[in-house]
This record gives structure tokens, C-alpha cells and sequence, in this order.
């Protein structure tokens, strides 16, 4: 099946996968909202509105992986987040994280831990799109003004995030 589409096509496909499996979902929905029965179109709308909700998760995950490679293997395995690189790389527990950074005019998330352990990770390094999901979990963090600040051309050398609920209004531990 491989050789039936051309690479390049198989790349887009690829990077927009999840936007057109929930179009397809809210697209099975609305075909079965023919359905005579009141009963099967009230789920049948269930299951247009959780497509369109797949849909715009996974528009939000491709604005996150943005475009472009850098060094790097970013791993993200039950709340530890870690970077391989070919001359840095370490470990954060997620539940550790107290800092949120985005560095080099929008290029380098930089995260901190409560031990002041620090963690430099390409944004566009392999599978950086896992820290998608850990940032969402992150208390307060609001993944719109993460989107924002990763699409603004205008981007300061460094904007600060997030901070842990404990730590707001302390002084940040940028270097």
C-alpha cells in the first residue's frame, strides 16, 4: 500500500491524520443523522459533536508540532518527560515541573524543576508533539496562549509560560 501514494502525500496525510479522522467521525454522523428514528438521531448528533471535538484537537496538536526537524528524541512515559539529544539531554517528572519556558525566540522550551534541575528541549525535536498532552495537564496552564506564543513571529528571546500554582508571583529562575 505503501507504493500506491507518493511520499510527499503520504507526509501530509500523516501530519493532518488526526484532524481527518475526526472530520470522518462527525462525517459518519452526519450521514446517519438520516436515520428515521428520533433515538439514533440524537446519537448520531453525539457523534458529529465528538468528531468535531477530535477534529479540534487534533487541528491543535498540528499547530503544536509546528514544522522543520532539530536534534533530538523527546520521549514523554507515565509523567516523566525526557530529552536524548546529541550533546544535552536529561529527565523532569511532569509532577515536578514547576517552571514552563519558551527560549530562543520561540525555538527551545526550557523547563525547571523543583530542584532547579533544567531541561532544554528543541521544539521541533522528534516527538515533541507527546508534550502537547503533559503541558495540558499542567495546573492553569492554558494551551491557547502556548499555541499563541508559538505562532508569534514576534517572539521575545524568552516568555515565561507557566509557573507552578505554589510559585506565582515568586522571582523566575531564568539564568
Amino acid at each position: 500500500m505503501k507504493a500506491f501514494f507518493r511520499p510527499e502525500l503520504r507526509a501530509v496525510l500523516s501530519r493532518w491524520s488526526e484532524v481527518l479522522s475526526g472530520l470522518a467521525v462527525a462525517g459518519f454522523g452526519l450521514w446517519a443523522l438520516q436515520a428515521q428514528d428520533q433515538f439514533f438521531q440524537l446519537l448520531a448528533a453525539l457523534v458529529v459533536l465528538a468528531g468535531m471535538g477530535l477534529a479540534l484537537i487534533g487541528w491543535r496538536r498540528l499547530r503544536f508540532k509546528g514544522s522543520g526537524t532539530a536534534p533530538g528524541i523527546v520521549q514523554v512515559v507515565e509523567g516523566q518527560i525526557s530529552y536524548f539529544g546529541p550533546d544535552t539531554g536529561g529527565f523532569i517528572a511532569l509532577r515536578d515541573l514547576i517552571e514552563l519556558h519558551l527560549t530562543d525566540r520561540g525555538q527551545t522550551w526550557l523547563l525547571v524543576s523543583a530542584d532547579d534541575t533544567r531541561l532544554e528541549i528543541p521544539v521541533a525535536a522528534s516527538g515533541s508533539e507527546a508534550l502537547f498532552d503533559a503541558f495540558a495537564s499542567l495546573d492553569g496552564l492554558r494551551m491557547s496562549m502556548v499555541l499563541a506564543a508559538l505562532e508569534d513571529s514576534n517572539a521575545p528571546p524568552t516568555r515565561a509560560l507557566w509557573l507552578h500554582p505554589a510559585r506565582q508571583g515568586q522571582h523566575l529562575g531564568l539564568r
